[in-house]
C-alpha cells in the first residue's frame, strides 16, 4: 500500500508539473490578495496588525479553492478514474496520494510564503510562527474536505461554483480557528487551544476524507 501511495503521489506531482500555470495560480492569487490589502487600507500599523490574521487566512482559503474543481476532472476525461477503481490496490490509497499531491502543490507553498507576506502587516516573530503553524495544520483540512466537494461535483456544469457553495460552510471552522490562533498570539494570550483543535480536525480529515472521496468518485462514475 505504501508503494501504491507513493506512486500515486509521484504521478500526481508529475501531472501537476506539466500544468505549471494551474499549479502556480493559487500561489499567485494568494500573494496578490495579501499584498493588495495594505495598499488599499492605508499604512496605519495598528489597523494592519488587526487585519493580518483574517486577511491572510481568507486569502489562503480562497486560493486553495481555485484548483479544487480540476482535481479529478482530467482523470475522469482520460479514463484514469475507471482504471483506478479496477486496480488491485484499494482505490482509497491512490485517492489519498492524489490529495496529498494536491496539498504539496497548493497548501504547502501557501504556508511557506505566508510569513513573507505577513511582514507587510507588521507581525512580530512569534506571530509569524503561529501563522505558519496554523496554515500547516489547516491547509491539509482544506485539501481533504475540498476533495470531497470536488468528487461530488465531478462531471457537473458549473462545477467550480458548486464546489464553492458546498465547501464554504465547512471551511468556516478552519478559518475561525486559524485566524483566531494568530490573533490570540498577537494579543499575548494562549493560542495552543486553537492549534490543537486544528490538529484534531486535520487528524479526523486524514482518517475519513479519503474514504468519502472514494465513495463519491464511485457514484460519479456510475
Amino acid at each position: 500500500m505504501l508503494n501504491a501511495f507513493g506512486a500515486s503521489v509521484r504521478l500526481a506531482l508529475l501531472c501537476a508539473m506539466r500544468r505549471r500555470a494551474d499549479m502556480l495560480a493559487p500561489l499567485a492569487f494568494f500573494v496578490m490578495v495579501a499584498s493588495l490589502f495594505p495598499m488599499g487600507v492605508g499604512t496605519d500599523p495598528d489597523l494592519l496588525r488587526k487585519m493580518a490574521p483574517g486577511v491572510i487566512w481568507v486569502a489562503a482559503l480562497l486560493a486553495s479553492m481555485l484548483a479544487l474543481h480540476r482535481m479529478f476532472e482530467a482523470d475522469r476525461a482520460d479514463g484514469t478514474l475507471e482504471q483506478l477503481m479496477l486496480a488491485p490496490e484499494p482505490p482509497v490509497v491512490a485517492v489519498a496520494g492524489k490529495i496529498a499531491a494536491h496539498w504539496l502543490t497548493s497548501g504547502l507553498p501557501l504556508a511557506l510564503v505566508a510569513p513573507l507576506l505577513a511582514l507587510q502587516y507588521g507581525l512580530d516573530v512569534p506571530s509569524l510562527g503561529v501563522v505558519v503553524a496554523s496554515l500547516l495544520l489547516g491547509t491539509p483540512v482544506l485539501s481533504l474536505v475540498g476533495a470531497i466537494g470536488a468528487a461530488l461535483a465531478l462531471g457537473t456544469r458549473g462545477g467550480s461554483v458548486l464546489v464553492a457553495l458546498m465547501l464554504m460552510p465547512l471551511y468556516i471552522p478552519v478559518l475561525i480557528l486559524g485566524a483566531g490562533a494568530v490573533s490570540a498570539c498577537m494579543a499575548g494570550i494562549g493560542f495552543k487551544a486553537q492549534l490543537l483543535l486544528l490538529a484534531g480536525l486535520c487528524c479526523c480529515a486524514v482518517a475519513l476524507a479519503p474514504w468519502a472521496v472514494t465513495a463519491a468518485l464511485k457514484l460519479a462514475l456510475e
